[in-house]
């Protein structure tokens, strides 16, 4: 059991805040990929604890058009879609451990509840958005500044469908960090161009957005 006891229930009393069906679509490989069985277990136990949770697994190899449709090239991989498949550009590259178990939770709660949080001037400049924008944000389990960082990029993916916001765990897939010179955590990776180290103000990484869908 990955989710003790004593927290099954706060969990649970957290869903019980969820408005809508949520689905979590999985992504895994029997093939080097050692944190895939993990991150399994972990979302089998959480889709347990909510009626409004659905759990579907595929392999990214044999269900190659699965993982085309919501750009998922490499594993674990997890979508936080809607119950009738709206794909909000949420992603979790590796397993959603330690601080950023919290980040999963928040995610599925906030496309429940089909409200992104952000303030009405955010929604605005977002909704005028026509551009597309990949934030990948890059975490470690044991930093505690970083589900702020991947909370704010999965709400600008939820408010716009233009963006796609990712977690992704850097010791876990090192050549991605690698690429992207992710010596601290979190860094925010927009459009593999420009990038913001720490966990920034909502207004900061708007600015930053559309500075570079203007560039």
């Amino acid at each position: 059991m990955l989710i003790a006891e004593k927290d099954r229930q706060k969990i649970r009393d957290r869903f019980s805040e969820m408005v809508s069906p949520v689905t979590l679509r999985f992504f895994e490989s029997s093939l080097n990929c050692p944190g895939c069985p993990q991150t399994r277990r972990l979302l089998e136990e959480l889709a347990g604890l909510s009626d409004l949770i659905s759990l579907e697994v595929y392999n990214l190899y044999t269900e190659e058009e699965k993982a085309r449709e919501l750009g998922v090239e490499r594993v674990p991989a997890i979508a936080v879609l809607g119950g009738n498949g709206t794909d909000y550009g949420i992603r979790f590259f590796g397993i959603p451990a330690g601080y950023e178990f919290t980040t999963l939770i928040e995610a599925i709660l906030m496309v429940s509840r089909g409200d992104s949080g952000l303030k009405p001037a955010t929604r605005a400049k977002l909704a005028a958005l026509d551009q597309d924008v990949t934030l990948n944000v890059f975490v470690t389990p044991t930093c505690p500044y970083c589900p702020a960082a991947v909370r704010l990029a999965h709400q600008f993916a939820f408010e716009s469908p233009h963006i796609r916001g990712h977690m992704i765990e850097a010791t876990e897939f090192p050549d991605w960090a690698n690429r992207f010179e992710v010596y601290g955590v979190p860094k925010t990776v927009i459009n593999d161009l420009e990038s913001i180290e720490g966990a920034v103000p909502e207004e900061v990484l708007l600015d930053q957005v559309m500075a570079a869908v203007q560039a």
